[in-house]
């Protein structure tokens, strides 16, 4: 039997304008981004799509991305996984992510269906807040940066981390980064 990818329609992003498969969360990460711009005000520059996460444990390199990471000037503000079921079920990957991601602890982490969302403190794991109106605006944002104290994670806590989002991770079959060429 010949390994085929499925077929798959393609969106086009609302932030990056390149066309992209709808598979898995896709439609939800859709909503978001349109949420963070036309609701939260954010501009479609300050939002990451797909940002690159890398790292090694031991001599395996891990390369991975993040759904959408929102920025205030150059710096990481927040963290955002779009996912297509139990939002309690993908804290603890956003969390790793955001505490992986940069050389100190984006300070929000958020995990969202497109409908719902779960905002979180980075550095405890705290839920601060539910819905999607708990998602800070970009003049709150701007605010927060001035207030807090980037700081990095744990060092003797970082390769603990690092399993954590791999093993999460490695559990993410419909992703654009998996499907097979042709």
């Amino acid at each position: 039997m010949i390994d085929r990818p499925k077929a798959y329609e393609l969106l086009t992003d609302y932030v990056t304008g390149k066309e992209t498969p709808n598979i898995g969360a896709e439609e939800n990460r859709q909503r978001v981004e349109r949420f963070l711009v036309e609701t939260k005000g954010y501009k479609k520059d300050d939002i990451e799509v797909d940002a690159d996460i890398r790292f090694f444990i031991g001599d395996e390199e891990i390369r991975s991305n993040v759904d959408l990471v929102v920025r205030i000037k150059e710096t990481r503000f927040m963290v955002l996984r779009c996912v297509p079921g139990s939002l309690v079920s993908r804290q603890r990957e956003t969390l790793a992510a955001a505490r992986l991601l940069d050389a100190y602890q984006i300070p929000f982490s958020v995990v969202t269906d497109g409908e719902d969302a779960q905002l979180l403190e980075t550095a405890t794991g705290n839920v601060l807040a539910q819905g999607l109106d708990a998602i800070p605006s970009r003049e709150e944002a701007i605010q927060r940066t001035k207030e807090i104290e980037f700081q990095p994670f744990p060092q003797e806590k970082l390769e603990r981390e690092k399993i954590i989002f791999r093993s999460y991770d490695e559990m993410n079959v419909n992703v654009q980064r998996k499907l097979k060429a042709t």
